[in-house]
């Protein structure tokens, strides 16, 4: 790469975290991080996102079961090896969707709205590179977006403040690094110029 400024730096330097400390993140990187999500371009400007983070343990570990038994009886929709892992995973003593990290931040937003999981794709970028720019972890989460469907994990979510009238598009968690990881190959054949 010929151009190197701070954004393309962060952008190469972010990976997906896998493993945190059990050290949560200040009030000042949450607002920041939050204000990066809201500063995301959005269809007609619409902004018709909510951010909704979760920090204390006790609701995490709640939700974690739910999460759990929703997965016992779920079926995925397509052939997707990520879903069949985490159904397989979900089966397993242990097993956390949220990966233990301190806060988890949920992305969700209107359902009859076509640009509702595009708009929360961008802000969620934008949460990942504010969270590498302040020194932590993130990674991008859909078990949430996948059982949001699932009665008892919705209906935790609305005693939680996530309107019925919203769908639940996607969700990061964020943290301090436990364990590095490490940059994947970019595959060849990706990019196609026509000058």
């Amino acid at each position: 790469m010929s151009i190197n400024n701070e954004i393309l730096n962060c952008i190469h330097e972010r990976r997906s975290t896998r493993r945190f400390t059990d050290k949560q993140i200040s009030s000042e990187q949450l607002d920041a991080i939050f204000d990066a999500a809201i500063w995301a371009p959005s269809g007609g400007n619409s902004q018709s996102w909510l951010f909704t983070a979760i920090q204390k343990k006790e609701v995490l570990l709640h939700l974690n079961e739910l999460v759990r038994e929703g997965f016992q009886h779920w079926i995925p929709d397509d052939d997707y090896p990520g879903k069949l892992a985490i159904k397989e995973h979900s089966q397993k003593e242990g097993y956390n969707f949220y990966r233990e990290a301190p806060t988890l931040i949920i992305a969700s937003n209107r359902p009859n709205y076509e640009n509702a999981m595009a708009d929360c794709a961008m802000a969620l970028q934008n949460i990942f590179l504010a969270a590498q720019s302040l020194g932590l972890g993130s990674c991008y989460n859909n078990q949430l977006h996948w059982l949001r469907a699932d009665p008892s994990v919705r209906a935790y979510l609305l005693e939680l403040g996530i309107p019925k009238e919203h769908t639940i598009c996607s969700s990061a968690v964020i943290g301090f690094i436990g364990a590095e990881s490490t940059a994947p190959i970019r595959k060849e054949g990706t990019i196609h110029i026509i000058r």
